[in-house]
């Protein structure tokens, strides 16, 4: 491995040991900071995986124009 990806591998365990997040804006943060790190470093497989989860996180706006807090 090289010294970057050792760092990588290090930070995404911190993020593992943290506990849940309180709200989905504080999840989707998390997410979006995960994702922006993923994309620095070239980890395109990882990257798309937390496209995913980001997608998951976003509120929901059902067809009256309310957001659905749950998704």
């Amino acid at each position: 491995m090289t010294a970057l990806s050792v760092q990588f591998a290090k930070a995404l365990s911190r993020g593992r040991v943290a506990q849940a997040p309180d709200s989905r804006a504080s999840l989707l943060a998390a997410l979006l900071r995960k994702r922006a790190t993923a994309h620095v470093v070239g980890a395109k497989d990882l990257e798309s995986l937390l496209r995913e989860q980001i997608r998951w996180a976003l509120p929901i706006q059902d067809g009256r124009g309310t957001i659905d807090p749950e998704g």
